[in-house]
C-alpha cells in the first residue's frame, strides 16, 4: 500500500523537536512531554507590517518569502528587520529549520544586522536540526556581537545545546549567564534530564531554593518530566508536594497535572495517575493521551484500549501526538498487535502521516521484531526521509540481529546524502558487539575518525563496549585510558568487559581507581564486578564487594545482585552456601536465581539439590525451554535416562523446542552462521575435509572425546560423531580454511561451550599455532598454545 507522507505538522509546533528527539535517542519513554513553553520568546517587535498574519501558515510564509526575493532581491537592506524576523520565526515554528537557516545565511552575506530578536529563532533552527556545528557557529556570532548578554538569547542557546545533546556546552552557557530568569532554570533542568544527566538535574533543582527562584509552571513540568524519566517514586511524591506548595492557584493547572500523571504512570503508580486524571474537571487530549500511554507502558493493554474508546465516546479526537505517543509505548512493551491496530486507526481515519509518526511506527515494528512491516513502511516514505527514520530502520535491523541488512542500509543512507547521527553509529556499534563482528566494528570506528565525528561519552562508551565484546579487550582498555573524562557508563563498560574476559583482578583494580577519583558506583557497577569475581573464582573478593555495596554505598541489592552471588558461590562448588543465600533473600527469588543454582548443580554433579532447585524453577517458568533442557541434562549426566526422557517427552507434547546451538564467525567483513550438525554452508565440502583433518590431528595429540558432553542415550561412536559437528567446531574449521596462518579466529556462540569443545580448542590452538577467541553465553575464552584464559574455570 502506498502511503502519502507529509512533513507538514498537524500538532503543536513546540512539541515537534521534543517528540522527534525522543525517537532519535530511542529512550524507553513516551514522546509525550508536557512542555507548554520551550523557551521564553522575545517580546514582539514593534511596527511589524505583518501583525495580522498567522505565523503557523507555512504556505503563506513561503509566498511572502518568494515575493520578497522576487521584488527586493537587490535591495535586501531596505526590508524592515521585523519582516525577516517574521519569516525566520515562521519557518522554525513550522519545523522548517533548513529554510530558516538558508535565509539567515543569505542575510549574513548581505551584512544584515542580526539582532537579539532574530538570534533565538536561528538558534532554535540549529537545535531542530540537532546540528552542533551550525549551533556553535551561530553561538560564535552571538558572542562576537555581544548578544549573549540578552537573557532571551541565553535561553535559546541553552535550548539549542540541549537539542544537540551537548550538555557540557549548555552548562557552560548557563554558568556564565549574567542574568537568569525562571525559564533559564527550567530549560537547563530539561536539558540535563533529557540527556540522562539526572544527578546534575537534581542538584540544579536543589540550587533553586537558595537562589530564591520561584519555579514557573513550565519549570515544575520540567521537574516532573525528570522524575518520570528516572522512575524514582520517592522523588515523584516529593515533587508532587513541591508543586502543590508552589502553585499560585489552589487548583493545579491542566499541564502540570498531566505532567504529574505521566510521572506517576512511568513510576508504575497507575493508582495515583488515575486519581489525578479523574480529578481533572477539564480533560484535554494530552491528559487522555498521558493516561492511555500509562496503561500501555504498564502492559495493561485492555484498560488502555477501553480508555481510548471512552475518549472517542466523549468526542475527544486523538491527534498525531496521541497516536505517536501510544505507538511508541507499544514499542516499549513489545505490544505488536495493539501497535498494528493503532497503525490501522491512523490509516483509516485520514491522518496525514508525518515523518515523525512514520518514524515512530517503524521504530515500534522494529522493537517488536516485525522487520517486514518496518521495512514496508520505510520503503513507502520515499520522499523527504530524514536521519531519524533511517536510524529507526537501522535500529530495527540491529534489534533483529540482521547485520548484513543493517550495513547495506547504512551504505544506502550515505549514498542518499543523509549524514548519520551519533545514534545511528551507536546502533551499528551495538550490532557489531552483539555479533562479535570486530572487522565491521573497526570499519565503523575508522568512519568516525575519517568523518571527524565528535566522540562524546555515549559514543566512546559504545566503542569500548564493542571492542570488549568482540574480544579485543586491549583496544577497549586503550580507548578507556585515552579518554580524558569517564562517566559511570564508561566505567561500567570497561569493568563488565574485564569480567567477560575473566580478568577479575583487572576489574577490581579499575574499581579501586574509580573510587580514588570519587566516582560513585551504581547497581550496574556491582553486577559487572560480581560477574568478574564469579568468572575468575574470586569468592572472598566477591563477598566483600557485596557487603561494600550495602554498607559503604547504601545500595539495596536487587534480584540481579543475588543472582550474581548465587552464581559466584555455585561455580566455586559452595552449593549449600548458595542455597542458604537464596533462602535468606529478603525478596522472592526469580528464575535467574534458581537457574544459577541449577546450572551449578549440573556443573558439580549434585542431582539431588539440582532437582530441588529445578522444582522451584519450573514452578516460576514452566514453559521456559532452556530451563527444561537444563533439568533434562542434570538427569542425563546422572544416567537417569528415563527421567531425562520424561522431561523431553513433556516438552515435545506442548510443542516446546530446544534452542539450537549456533556459532558466528566473521571473515572479510561477512558474518557466517553455523548450526550444530549444519550441512548447508556453500563451502561444506571444504569444511568437512578440514573437520576430518582436525579430528586426525587431535587424535595424534592424544585427545580423547568427552562423550559425557553428549546428553543423549546413544552409542559412543554416535556421540563422537555428534561432538565433531558442534557449531563452534564447524565455525573453527571454516576459519582455518578461510584465513591466513597465524590470524586470530574469533567465534561467538549462543550457548555455554561444552567440556569437549573446550578441551579440543585448547589443543587445536597449539596444533595450528592460532589464537582462538570464543565468546559463549557467559564469557570469553582466549585459547593460545594449548591453554585457555579461563584456567578451565567457567
Amino acid at each position: 500500500m502506498e502511503m502519502t507522507v507529509s512533513t507538514k505538522p498537524h500538532f503543536i509546533p513546540s512539541l515537534i523537536s521534543l517528540t522527534t528527539q525522543k525517537i532519535h535517542h530511542h529512550l524507553p519513554h513516551s514522546t509525550l512531554k508536557f512542555n507548554p513553553t520551550p523557551f521564553q520568546p522575545p517580546p514582539p517587535t514593534p511596527s511589524s507590517s505583518f501583525h495580522g498574519h498567522d505565523l503557523s501558515n507555512l504556505e503563506q510564509t513561503k509566498q511572502i518569502h518568494a515575493h520578497i526575493i522576487k521584488t527586493h532581491f537587490h535591495h535586501t537592506l531596505q526590508i524592515p528587520s521585523a519582516q525577516w524576523n517574521f519569516l525566520i520565526t515562521s519557518y522554525t515554528k513550522n519545523n522548517q529549520p533548513r529554510n530558516a537557516l538558508n535565509l539567515y545565511a543569505q542575510l549574513r552575506k548581505m551584512d544584515f544586522e542580526v539582532d537579539n530578536f532574530m538570534a533565538p529563532s536561528v538558534l532554535k533552527a540549529c537545535g531542530q536540526l540537532s546540528s552542533t556545528q551550525l549551533g556553535k557557529e551561530a553561538h560564535g556570532f552571538v558572542l562576537k556581537k555581544g548578544l549573549d548578554r540578552d537573557v532571551f538569547v541565553g535561553n535559546a542557546l541553552l535550548l539549542m545545546y540541549g537539542e544537540c545533546a551537548c550538555v557540557d556546552y549548555a552548562r557552560l552557557v548557563f554558568d556564565k549567564m549574567l542574568e537568569r530568569d525562571v525559564v533559564s532554570w527550567s530549560t537547563m533542568i530539561r536539558c540535563l534530564s533529557r540527556n540522562k544527566e539526572y544527578d546534575m538535574a537534581l542538584e540544579l533543582i536543589r540550587e533553586m531554593n537558595p537562589m530564591q527562584v520561584r519555579p514557573s509552571e513550565a519549570a515544575m513540568v520540567s521537574m516532573a518530566n525528570l522524575f518520570a524519566d528516572t522512575a524514582n517514586m520517592r522523588m515523584a511524591k516529593a515533587i508532587h508536594a513541591y508543586v502543590i506548595r508552589n502553585s499560585s492557584n489552589e487548583q493545579m493547572g491542566v499541564p502540570i497535572t498531566t505532567a504529574l500523571m505521566d510521572m506517576y504512570a512511568k513510576c508504575g503508580n497507575l493508582g495515583s495517575a488515575k486519581q489525578l486524571f479523574n480529578g481533572l474537571t477539564q480533560k484535554t487530549v494530552v491528559s487522555w493521551t498521558a493516561m492511555i500511554a500509562g496503561y500501555i507502558r504498564s502492559n495493561r493493554l485492555k484498560e488502555g484500549t477501553e480508555l481510548f474508546l471512552r475518549m472517542r465516546e466523549e468526542n475527544v479526537s486523538p491527534n498525531e501526538i496521541t497516536m505517536l505517543s501510544l505507538i511508541i509505548e507499544c514499542g516499549f512493551t513489545r505490544a505488536l498487535q495493539l501497535g498494528k491496530q493503532l497503525h490501522a486507526y491512523v490509516l483509516r481515519n485520514g491522518f496525514s502521516v508525518s515523518l515523525a509518526l512514520a518514524t515512530a511506527i517503524v521504530d515500534m515494528y522494529g522493537k517488536c521484531s516485525d522487520i517486514r512491516n518496518a521495512r514496508a513502511l520505510f520503503d513507502s516514505t520515499t520522499q523527504n526521509r530524514d536521519v531519524m527514520i533511517w536510524t529507526a530502520m537501522l535500529s530495527a535491523y540491529a534489534q533483529a540481529h540482521c547485520i548484513d541488512q543493517a550495513f547495506n542500509l547504512f551504505v544506502q543512507m550515505r549514498n542518499c546524502g543523509v549524514k548519520p547521527t551519533k545514534v545511528t553509529i551507536v546502533s551499528l556499534l551495538s550490532l557489531c558487539a552483539e555479533a562479535g563482528a570486530l572487522d565491521l566494528g573497526k570499519w565503523v570506528h575508522s568512519y568516525i575518525d575519517k568523518e571527524r565525528v565528535e566522540v562524546d561519552f555515549i559514543l566512546n562508551t559504545a566503542l569500548v563496549d564493542m571492542y570488549a565484546k568482540c574480544g579485543d579487550i586491549d583496544t577497549a582498555t586503550r580507548l578507556f585510558m585515552e579518554s580524558r573524562n569517564h562517566d559511570i557508563c564508561m566505567w561500567n563498560a570497561i569493568i563488565t568487559g574485564f569480567g567477560m574476559h575473566g580478568y577479575g583482578e583487572e576489574a577490581l583494580d579499575i574499581f579501586s581507581e574509580m573510587e580514588r577519583q570519587g566516582v560513585k558506583p551504581n547497581g550496574i557497577t556491582f553486577i559487572g564486578l560480581l560477574h568478574a569475581c564469579s568468572h575468575a573464582g574470586l569468592v572472598t573478593e566477591g563477598k566483600k564487594l557485596f557487603e561494600k555495596m550495602v554498607h559503604t554505598f547504601d545500595l539495596v541489592p536487587q534480584i540481579e545482585h543475588y543472582g550474581c552471588m548465587v552464581d559466584l558461590l555455585g561455580r566455586a562448588g559452595l552449593l549449600d552456601e548458595a542455597h542458604e543465600m537464596i533462602k535468606s533473600m529478603p525478596i522472592t527469588p526469580n528464575a535467574i536465581v534458581w537457574g544459577a543454582l541449577v546450572a551449578a548443580c549440573r556443573l558439580h554433579k549434585n542431582p539431588e539439590l539440582g532437582e530441588l532447585a529445578a522444582t522451584q524453577l519450573l514452578a516460576i517458568e514452566p514453559e521456559n525451554c532452556g530451563y527444561n533442557v537444563l533439568i533434562s541434562n542434570i538427569y542425563a549426566a546422572a544416567n537417569r535416562w528415563s527421567d531425562a526422557a520424561g522431561v523431553r517427552k513433556t516438552m515435545k507434547a506442548i510443542g516446546m523446542k530446544k534452542e539450537p546451538g549456533h556459532s558466528l564467525i566473521e571473515v572479510n567483513g561477512t558474518v557466517h552462521e553455523f548450526l550444530t550438525g549444519d550441512q548447508s554452508h556453500p563451502q561444506i565440502k571444504s569444511i568437512s575435509k578440514m573437520l576430518n583433518e582436525m579430528r586426525r590431528k587431535l587424535n595424534d595429540a592424544g585427545y580423547v572425546p568427552q562423550t559425557s558432553a553428549v546428553l543423549q542415550n546413544i552409542g559412543e561412536e554416535e556421540k563422537e560423531t555428534a561432538l565433531t559437528f558442534h557449531s563452534e567446531k564447524l565455525a573453527m574449521a571454516f576459519g582455518l580454511i578461510s584465513t591466513a596462518p597465524s590470524t586470530p579466529i574469533r567465534i561467538v556462540k549462543n550457548l555455554r561451550v561444552c567440556d569437549d569443545c573446550h578441551t579440543a580448542t585448547k589443543l587445536l590452538s597449539k596444533i595450528y599455532g592460532r589464537v582462538i577467541i570464543v565468546r559463549d553465553r557467559k564469557r570469553f575464552h582466549h585459547f593460545k598454545e594449548g591453554y585457555c584464559s579461563c584456567g578451565d574455570y567457567w
